[in-house]
């Protein structure tokens, strides 16, 4: 199996969105992730489009907070997203509705 950087990770999503599922969202998501592979990046999901960069966004309809190596393990499926959120591993402020819907945003691989 392949492994991945989360830096790479998170540059797929644009590949990885599915504009219909996505119809009629406008929203810019912020990842601060801590850890080895720490970095800010900024989901950026409008028109039909999502647009990955790097940085802090000035006002995030969401923010999540995790380590990268436990955020990877969500994208790659090996670890439950909603358990994570439960035991605090994974944290989210912001538009908690939207953070749900996430997920159905992208297809897996």
């Amino acid at each position: 199996m392949t492994e991945y950087t989360v830096k790479e990770l998170i540059h797929n999503h644009e590949k990885a969105f599915v504009p219909d599922a996505a119809e009629g969202v406008e929203a810019v998501i912020q990842y601060r992730l801590t850890g080895d592979e720490a970095g800010d990046y900024i989901i950026n999901i409008r028109d039909g489009k999502c647009v990955v960069e790097e940085g802090i966004a000035e006002e995030p309809d969401v923010t999540l907070t995790s380590d990268a190596h436990d955020f990877a393990d969500v994208l790659l499926g090996r670890a439950n997203g909603m358990q994570y959120f439960m035991t605090g591993k994974l944290k989210l402020s912001g538009d908690l509705n939207l953070a749900m819907k996430l997920t159905s945003f992208f297809k897996m691989a």
